[in-house]
């Protein structure tokens, strides 16, 4: 094999994490916080969703970059900087996955009780949504859906691109003549701001996923992926997401800022608003495709927190206490019971959540997306920590401008809370 096949295939092997981080990003934050900042405010928070991909691309970055230097994931790195750090990890997560699980459900619940005509209410949906999930999981078919949501999110790009050419095509980078942007700067469109860049592109905890996904991805090919490998693999994705974030945002402003039909927080309502963002561009013929593929889209994306988040509550459990491991299992079989503790409360969490917090779909969209905003100062810093840490191999430790960004990020992650804290409790 020539050289250049041989790189070819090498990275063939290590292509495949990134495409699952792109799988888990987009969702929520795509489909509705950025088609919300576009219908409801035109390109004025551009800068916003822009600035956030920059700020906390170190932050994601850092999960597979750790994974393919040590072989280790990142909560085996923040094990390193002492279990206090696991310990501080468990707490943040188990205040937050409550809220990201029911948000990410209540949007999948919303399309699929819009896609079926709203016989079925979205909390109802929601409850069945949750039980599919769990059964998917316990018959072990998740990998057949994670090969089928890759080629999903594909159609789901091209009908977006497609969707926003068309609506260019038709009127240019317009919006209706004489929309009044709403004052960004207000306690309102802080509050929204926030809430647009708490998922933008994602909850950094998804770092940790993805680190676990890369040494995953090295287990099932038998070949360990270069760092410069792994990176690319990563970049492919994150980039992917963010263009993608900035195309649901223009065709909200060019379709929807300045019409009669403002998105409306109720989320079956929401849902028929969102699919006719491209059945206006695009045509009625659209409606059936763009409706399966957001839902799925939706489902995988609730499927992956489901499986994910009991996953990384039980190895940090397992980590934390010791002899909480039952040595006289098999590996294969080690502490599965306390994988499905962890997604009984996960599930049955998020739909009590969703029972007493019925105010509709943006409510909990926005808080669930506000709550991870203000913890991802506190990730980020420990995920600096872990790369830069004396664990850290030498030649993996993230360069110079790597390092400033991060500075920089901290900063505004930082600021905008202080931002958002003065607005809510002072101001």
């Amino acid at each position: 094999m020539k050289p250049k096949d041989k790189t070819y295939s090498n990275f063939l092997k290590s292509l495949g994490p990134g495409l699952l981080w792109a799988g888990a990003a987009i969702g929520v934050s795509h489909l509705v916080q950025s088609t919300r900042a576009g219908a409801n405010y035109g390109f004025a928070l551009v800068w916003a969703v822009v600035l956030a991909n920059i700020f906390k691309y170190p932050f994601f970055e850092y999960g597979p970059r750790y994974a393919a230097a040590t072989g280790e994931n990142l909560l085996q790195g923040y094990k390193r900087l002492g279990t206090w750090v696991l310990i501080l990890f468990l707490v943040l997560t188990f205040g937050t996955m409550f809220t990201i699980q029911a948000a990410v459900t209540i949007v999948t619940a919303s399309l699929l009780s819009y896609g079926t005509g709203g016989g079925i209410s979205p909390l109802h949906w929601s409850m069945i949504v949750m039980v599919v999930c769990m059964l998917i999981l316990a018959v072990g078919k998740y990998a057949l859906l994670d090969k089928t949501i890759k080629v999903i999110i594909v159609a789901l790009t091209i009908s977006t691109f497609w969707a926003l050419f068309a609506a260019i095509g038709s009127q240019g980078l317009k919006t209706a003549p004489g929309a009044v942007v709403p004052d960004i700067w207000g306690t309102s469109g802080i509050f929204f701001i926030i809430a647009l860049m708490g998922w933008m592109p994602s909850a950094i905890d998804i770092s940790v996923w993805s680190s676990l996904w890369t040494l995953e991805k090295a287990k099932q090919t038998g070949y360990k992926p270069k760092l410069k490998e792994s990176l690319l693999d990563f970049n492919i994705g994150y980039i992917g997401t963010a263009v993608i974030s900035l195309c649901f945002l223009t065709l909200g402003a060019l379709v929807i800022f300045g019409s009669d039909e403002p998105l409306s927080p109720k989320g079956a309502v929401f849902a028929g608003q969102f699919i006719g963002l491209y059945t206006r561009s695009i045509g009625e013929w659209s409606r059936y495709i763009i409706t399966i593929a957001a839902i799925t889209t939706m489902f995988s994306t609730t499927l992956t927190c489901l499986d994910a988040f009991p996953r990384v509550l039980k190895t940090a459990t397992e980590m934390v206490f010791p002899l909480s491991k039952n040595k006289g299992q098999t590996k294969a079989k080690d502490n599965q019971w306390m994988y499905w503790v962890w997604v009984v409360v996960v599930a049955g969490g998020a739909v009590i959540l969703l029972t007493v917090l019925s105010s509709g779909m943006t409510f909990m969209v926005d808080l669930a997306t506000t709550l991870s905003f203000l913890t991802a100062p506190i990730l980020a810093v420990i995920n600096y920590n872990v790369v830069t840490g004396k664990h850290m191999p030498a030649e993996a430790v993230p360069p110079k401008w790597l390092k400033v960004l991060s500075w920089a990020g901290f900063v505004f992650l930082v600021g905008f809370s202080i931002l958002f804290l003065y607005f809510r409790f002072i101001k």
